[in-house]
């Protein structure tokens, strides 16, 4: 057992930032979805052209963060009227946890039929049947202790969803109190394949088909140690059907990229690595789709957009394009970078939320 003034050392990374109340105009409020046994709130984002039949994206914010704050970082629902799909944001409360992290690590809260698990069942149900959603295209991807959250959502309701994508996060049911949560985020304690293979089997009697699976992570992470990324995929390498060894591509200077296949060629499981990149999503502010912050961070690369193409709620990148295969989704009109985003190194976001920190006496 963690000593209590480590483990209250180690929830100094843990400090609320102030929320620009000019970024929570920009989502509507989702309520009414369902007896919420784990007390979420929830916001979304209709575009005011959608698709028929739209797919749906759920998209689940860090600790400190607000699911407006996260949205006008990442850039999901900008993207989201570019192409036409629906947008919701599971949002965590105060009195449910004082950061606002999701409760990954809490029994109650990571079980199926249980908790915020369940209360988000219960909000992509609403919203599916509220707006008509293709439920073959549900989707769901969130960083760090969101990150965690929808990788409990993914095992324990993999029939709902047809994807998932993993910024930050950690494995499946390996951790159930805060010491052990602090624990697993530095790679201690994490276990054995075998034993995260039979915790994901048992977080529901699903037999398959499984969610496709991306994960992302920053090689100089100093809050998630990037073990935990390998701990994924080892972990969603025991149900994805899989060919084979994967294929290591490089895409840009920063990114390595591993892709597992079946044997139909199709991509089944993704490991993203960026290098020199600390905790944060990444994204590209000059895409026009997100802006700098703590834990946003503009390293050139857009996971948001990468990771809507790898759904197929976005025009896919040339690399995935299969030649004769026709797509139905549309090619957005250019957008100029109306939403410019503060430009510099990881190294100095960092230092700018350790100052708030010391500021706050949380961090020495």
């Amino acid at each position: 057992m963690r000593s209590l003034s480590n483990t209250l050392a180690l929830l100094k990374q843990f400090r609320t930032h102030p929320v620009d109340p000019s970024r929570e105009s920009h989502l509507s409020e989702f309520e009414a979805f369902g007896p919420n046994p784990g007390q979420l709130e929830a916001k979304v984002h209709v575009p005011s052209r959608v698709i028929p039949r739209p797919a749906l994206v759920v998209v689940l914010h860090g600790c400190t963060q607000t699911a407006s704050s996260y949205d006008t970082g990442s850039g999901w629902s900008r993207l989201a009227d570019d192409y036409g799909f629906v947008v919701l944001f599971p949002q965590q409360t105060r009195s449910n946890n004082a950061n606002l992290c999701f409760n990954w690590f809490q029994p109650n809260d990571m079980a199926r039929g249980d908790g915020e698990a369940l209360s988000i069942r219960q909000m992509v149900e609403t919203a599916e049947a509220r707006y008509d959603i293709d439920t073959s295209r549900v989707y769901i991807t969130g960083l760090s202790a969101g990150g965690a959250m929808a990788n409990v959502m993914l095992a324990t309701y993999p029939e709902v969803f047809a994807g998932g994508a993993i910024i930050a996060g950690l494995p499946y049911g390996t951790a159930h109190t805060i010491p052990q949560a602090f624990d697993r985020m530095r790679a201690q304690g994490i276990p054995d394949t075998n034993t995260l293979q039979k915790l994901l089997r048992s977080a529901s009697k699903t037999t398959g088909p499984w969610p496709a699976i991306s994960v992302w992570q920053g090689t100089q992470d100093m809050t998630v140690n990037s073990a935990n990324a390998d701990a994924i995929v080892d972990q969603w390498l025991g149900v994805v059907e899989t060919r084979g060894s994967p294929r290591v591509d490089q895409p840009t200077s920063r990114l390595e990229r591993r892709v597992w296949v079946n044997a139909n060629g199709e991509e089944r499981l993704q490991l993203y690595r960026v290098k020199g990149m600390g905790h944060g999503t990444p994204i590209d502010a000059k895409s026009g789709y997100g802006r700098a912050g703590p834990y946003m961070l503009d390293v050139g690369i857009s996971s948001t957009e990468e990771i809507a193409k790898s759904f197929g709620v976005a025009a896919p990148s040339l690399r995935q394009v299969n030649p004769g295969v026709a797509t139905d989704v549309a090619i957005p009109k250019a957008r100029s970078n109306d939403n410019p985003s503060p430009k510099g190194p990881a190294d100095g976001i960092r230092r700018t939320i350790e100052d708030a920190l010391r500021a706050a006496g949380l961090m020495r």
